[in-house]
């Protein structure tokens, strides 16, 4: 969870030719599975296809993000550029110990929605607790249970003599033996 403080200020509503008052606020954010769901079904696109969101948008999903109940929706046009970055590095924060050799990517360039994500939690058995993870740590869930559920690829024999060989000098060194 990340927490962000927005400080209370004056917003220009050039519409009407007034300042609108904003008073100081916390928000509490989760970068969740629950949180792209909303978005999405509010704008009907994928989060995840479009490289860059418009301002509006982006304020929206930090709205979606946003666990503090009777937030005023102006208080989201009044986080700093620092605040915004802070948020940015949140989301893209692995939240993890796990890392993986090679570079996980998308199947085929498959379009992944929140529906898609969901599918893989039920074919995986992933408690829907999880969807309120943030949203990387889910992702690496998925990918762990994927990889441990896929069977083992068979050794070569050349590997099965090199482990054979050097369980062996371990025993030969352990027992202080010849054979």
């Amino acid at each position: 969870m990340l927490i962000i403080e927005v400080q209370a200020t004056e917003l220009w509503d050039e519409r009407n030719q007034e300042f609108i008052p904003i008073k100081k606020q916390t928000l509490q954010l989760e970068h969740s599975l629950v949180s792209i769901s909303k978005w999405e079904s509010k704008w009907e696109k994928p989060f995840f296809q479009a490289n860059e969101h418009t301002l509006n948008e982006t304020l929206d999903y930090i709205r979606c993000m946003t666990i503090t109940q009777n937030v005023n929706p102006l208080t989201y046009r009044a986080l700093t550029a620092q605040q915004m970055q802070e948020i940015n590095e949140y989301i893209s924060k692995p939240m993890t110990a796990t890392w993986f050799r090679q570079k996980q990517t998308s199947k085929s360039g498959r379009i992944i929605t929140s529906e898609l994500i969901y599918y893989w939690m039920i074919a995986l058995n992933i408690p829907f607790e999880c969807q309120k993870w943030h949203l990387n740590r889910l992702l690496t869930l998925i990918n762990v249970c994927d990889v441990e559920s896929k069977p083992k690829e068979k050794q070569s024999m050349a590997d099965i003599n090199r482990q054979n060989k050097e369980l062996n000098a371990a025993r030969r060194k352990k027992f202080n033996s010849k054979g």
